[in-house]
């Protein structure tokens, strides 16, 4: 918690204008607490402001001129989606709080941020084959694109969702991420587990440690460059009550050439469709599953991805997906290599610009 946000009832308003100067450039606004820390109020440099023009001086003390109708959210019960409710209300800084109404912590919504009550799981044992010589020395998520490595993208994003619960199952060449990872990304430490023999795309699962039965757990290839919103794609999970949503993209094939309908039963022509486009839905890598189903994982069984999500539907579970709206690429040639690079620096150059 950075306690810079955080400012006595007693204080004056000179004290708020040194400390909110002191924020320039971040996110201006105060919380206010009594003597026993509980937060009274909230102050920003415009409440100074007409304060000080409806006649008080810069002795004031802040508590009478606060405001007292502040949002807040229990810290140990927060709703994803009346957080994103307040961040599209413009609240950039939400206390969470204990029981008694002291400050647990302060949540940054800006850019984006939630805090989703799901773990990750990153998959990051691939060989990278497609993309050799790059990946002889070097495993693929671990491959640089505008100065950072692929993975630490997607590690980053998780982090802005609020994600710190963070794994990576690693096999080729295993000591390289478990060396990155050694230090935090995006102030996450990240854990790493080890697929000593190939277990499918994602048997490595039973390797990862879970802590809450009922929880959710995100699921996606390490190699992805993407744009995704965790927070709709959790919402929509949570929705539709689902025991697995599947991320996906929209994917059209045209066919070139007339295309004829025959009843097979008796070899006629029903119908001619000229050159005809079909749309459908590719799987984009990235799942949220509930944790149930992966408790079942047996370790050292090999099961791929298709597998679970056959099996779920077999058995009458709720497979649900979700459309991915924005950039997604599966960095997985020399020439989605060289795409992912150029988006970057594109985006880059526009967050500068």
């Amino acid at each position: 918690m950075n306690d810079k946000h955080i400012l006595s009832h007693r204080s004056t308003l000179i004290e708020a204008l040194d400390r909110l100067n002191s924020l320039s450039g971040g996110i201006m606004t105060l919380m206010i607490t009594d003597d026993n820390g509980v937060l009274t109020g909230t102050l920003t440099d415009g409440d100074v402001r007409r304060a000080l023009l409806s006649g008080a001086t810069l002795d004031t003390r802040v508590e009478s001129v606060m405001h007292r109708q502040f949002k807040s959210m229990p810290a140990d019960g927060v709703d994803v989606d009346a957080l994103r409710e307040l961040r599209r209300a413009g609240i950039r800084l939400l206390p969470l709080l204990n029981s008694d109404g002291s400050i647990a912590r302060l949540l940054d919504l800006s850019g984006g941020r939630s805090l989703l009550p799901v773990s990750a799981v990153l998959m990051a044992g691939g060989r990278g084959e497609r993309l050799r010589p790059l990946t002889d020395t070097t495993p693929k998520p671990l491959l640089t694109i505008d100065g950072k490595a692929i993975i630490d993208y997607n590690i980053e994003a998780l982090a802005r969702a609020g994600i710190n619960d963070i794994t990576v199952t690693t096999s080729y060449l295993a000591d390289k991420l478990h060396e990155h990872f050694a230090e935090p990304v995006a102030g996450v430490s990240v854990r790493c587990v080890t697929e000593e023999r190939p277990l499918g795309t994602i048997g490595s699962l039973a390797l990862v440690n879970r802590t809450a039965p009922d929880g959710t757990t995100l699921v996606m290839n390490s190699d992805l460059l993407t744009t995704i919103s965790f927070e709709e794609m959790y919402l929509t999970h949570l929705s539709r009550c689902a025991d697995i949503t599947i991320a996906v993209l929209p994917y059209t094939v045209s066919v070139p050439y007339a295309i004829l309908c025959t009843d097979p039963d008796s070899d006629r022509v029903t119908a001619i469709e000229e050159k005809p486009t079909y749309s459908y839905y590719a799987n984009a890598g990235i799942y949220m599953i509930s944790n149930r189903l992966l408790d079942e994982f047996v370790t050292g069984q090999h099961i791929d991805a298709t597998d679970l999500v056959a099996r779920a539907i077999d058995r009458g579970n709720t497979v649900t997906y979700y459309p991915i709206n924005g950039t997604w690429i599966d960095v997985g040639t020399p020439t989605d290599f060289r795409q992912a690079e150029e988006l970057m620096r594109h985006l880059r150059n526009f967050s500068q610009s």
